[in-house]
């Protein structure tokens, strides 16, 4: 019975890895090492910790998960979005399903959800109720029912395509004590007005004349979910509005908006009769959030 030769040098997971971070660094991704590793820890069906094991041990990698993760690394050199590819995207302690027609979450947007968990814990009702109006993937709403669960929490969507991801990651994660329902922002949930704690939004804020530059957000994310008209403040002018209705006094609202916006927001929150507006930083210290009180 003749030897069996060794795999080809090439066909080592270590080989395989090095050449796709080449690639992806080529591409301009931003972060190639750790997509790449992402993408071949999903073909594999693996773990980073097992794929690291992988590496030192030299496997090698079988043809069918050596094209599949060809295929993969194409497309995220053509800069379609890692979560797209891997169907996940991690949100705290959450693994979200996301896709084509709704907004990517990213990590900036934890700072967020972590205020409006702080305000949500910290209110004295002993069953609070938030409302996460524009809730996409349900990214902040699914954050702030597993991690406040004495808390009620409602979030509303009025795009079919994101309402289908949230309807997906709301049935996914299984919190009992959140709601989603598909309505248009300003008529959301009248039955709760003048009872809740927390109004939480990430609304689209880009104005429309700034096209980002990366292509991830650029071509993938959903045009409604980016764009909120010449300032980029419209969708924020009506959920002003909105939080209002919905607020008891002394209630929190906050908002994600661009690290540019902050004054403007204060002033137009200002002028709407908020109190105490404020502006708070991400953990890249680039402004992220601002929050106001209802009188």
């Amino acid at each position: 019975m003749p030897e069996s030769r060794p795999a080809p040098e090439s066909a080592r997971v270590a080989d395989t890895l090095r050449a796709a971070v080449d690639l992806l660094q080529r591409a301009g991704v931003t972060s190639p090492d750790v997509d790449a590793e992402l993408l071949l820890a999903h073909v594999l069906d693996i773990g980073r910790g097992e794929l690291h094991a992988a590496l030192i041990r030299g496997d090698v990698m079988a043809d069918v998960a050596a094209s599949e993760y060809a295929d993969l690394l194409a497309r995220r050199a053509a800069r379609e979005p890692l979560q797209h590819l891997t169907g996940l995207a991690p949100f705290r302690h959450l693994e979200l399903r996301v896709g084509p027609g709704v907004f990517v979450p990213r990590p900036e947007t934890e700072t967020v959800a972590q205020i409006a968990i702080d305000a949500l814990a910290a209110a004295a009702a002993p069953e609070p109720v938030a409302v996460d109006l524009g809730t996409g993937s349900g990214a902040l709403a699914l954050a702030l029912a597993t991690e406040v669960p004495h808390a009620r929490v409602y979030a509303a969507e009025n795009s079919v395509d994101a309402f289908v991801w949230a309807k997906e990651n709301f049935r996914r994660v299984g919190a009992p004590n959140a709601r989603i329902a598909f309505i248009d922002l300003a008529e959301a949930f009248p039955e709760l007005d003048g009872t809740v704690s927390v109004v939480v939004s990430n609304p689209p804020y880009v104005p429309d004349a700034a096209i980002p530059r990366d292509p991830e957000v650029r071509d993938w994310d959903p045009p409604a979910a980016l764009y909120g008209g010449a300032d980029g403040l419209d969708v924020v002018r009506v959920i002003s509005g909105v939080a209002a209705r919905l607020l008891h006094p002394g209630g929190t609202l906050v908002l994600e908006h661009g690290e540019w916006q902050g004054a403007p927001i204060r002033d137009l929150l200002a002028a709407d009769g908020w109190r105490a507006a404020a502006t708070h930083q991400d953990l890249t210290l680039r402004d992220r959030a601002t929050t106001a009180i209802r009188a």
